[in-house]
């Protein structure tokens, strides 16, 4: 008998033994491919998990931020107007003791003490930052002077103010109370 030759069954079985071999190759590719697509399709899902916290986080960070400045406007304009609302009501008791100041006094010595305390009080507006308005021979700014009246015949240029009956203060820019004016004609 010939050596090339096997026997029938041999030969079946070992081409089975060959294509099982080659099945098994191919299932360990096919599951070695899918391993590979579900791990690419988990680290995708993860980068689009990461970027849509990512956007969060900097949508929150800005919320907070604007928040934060918002706040922070909010309590600065609470305290000015706070101020400004305080400085407005002690205004009337600057305008009498200005007031009291002009009678004579018998006593030179309570009047010294009462001009001692209406400066402090007047350097206490100072270092709030309380001006007064300019207006005595001051061209007329319906922004700070209020005009109560028009006199003719005075020293004064027409559209110019001629007397003060109430000075005007400002808080900084912020206007709290305007003057009280009569503006020449």
């Amino acid at each position: 008998m010939d050596n090339n030759y096997n026997n029938p069954q041999e030969e079946t079985d070992e081409i089975l033994a060959n294509e099982a071999e080659i099945d098994e190759e191919a299932l360990d590719e096919a599951d070695a491919v899918s391993e590979y697509n579900d791990t690419a399709a988990q680290v995708c899902d993860m980068e689009d998990a990461l970027q849509e916290a990512n956007e969060k986080y900097v949508r929150l960070f800005a919320e907070y931020d604007n928040y934060r400045k918002r706040t922070a406007k909010e309590k600065t304009e609470t305290y000015n107007n706070a101020t400004a609302k305080c400085i407005e009501n002690i205004l009337p008791v600057v305008d009498s003791f200005e007031r009291s100041l002009e009678f004579e006094c018998g006593d030179e010595n309570f009047k010294n003490g009462m001009v001692m305390i209406f400066n402090q009080l007047k350097e206490i507006l100072t270092k709030m930052n309380v001006t007064e308005i300019e207006a005595l021979g001051a061209e007329f700014n319906p922004n700070v002077h209020n005009a109560i009246s028009q006199q003719a015949g005075t020293d004064y240029a027409s559209g110019y103010v001629c007397a003060v009956y109430q000075k005007g203060y400002k808080l900084g820019d912020k206007l709290i109370r305007a003057a009280m004016v009569a503006v020449a004609e």
